[in-house]
Formats: structure tokens, C-alpha cells, sequence
């Protein structure tokens, strides 16, 4: 089954997403922020998400570590 059609798997690449622009955007900053508008604008959005809700995405990656730990 895919991500798509497991709300699980999608809450996890989302997640994932989410952290692998944050770091992206901290280690090199050109590379996220030149492309704040149209398609790739997207993942400036999920760096700026990663970056003001920090704390939420982290309690978010721990429980589903925890979920997919206690699953398997």
C-alpha cells in the first residue's frame, strides 16, 4: 500500500518532510529560501513550519517512533 492511502505512512513522509527542509534550510539557506513562490515554494513552507512549530514537530516524531516501534 502506499503513502497515499495509508493515513499513517502520510503522517510520516509529511513529517519527514517537514524535518528534512528545517535542516536543509539551517545548514544551507539559499538553497530553500530562493524558492519561496510556485511548485518548489512548498518546502519553504515546511521549513517555516518546522522552524515556528519546533516543538510540536519533535513531540510528533517522537510519537510516531514510539507508534512504529510498539507496531512492528
Amino acid at each position: 500500500m502506499t503513502a497515499l492511502f495509508n493515513f499513517e505512512s502520510l503522517l510520516l513522509v509529511i513529517l519527514l518532510v517537514i524535518c528534512t527542509c528545517t535542516y536543509a534550510r539551517a545548514t544551507a539557506p539559499g538553497l530553500i529560501d530562493r524558492n519561496k513562490e510556485g511548485f518548489l515554494g512548498i518546502f519553504f513552507k515546511f521549513a517555516r513550519i518546522g522552524e515556528r512549530l519546533s516543538p510540536y514537530v519533535a513531540v510528533a516524531c517522537v510519537v510516531m517512533g514510539f507508534r512504529i516501534m510498539l507496531k512492528a
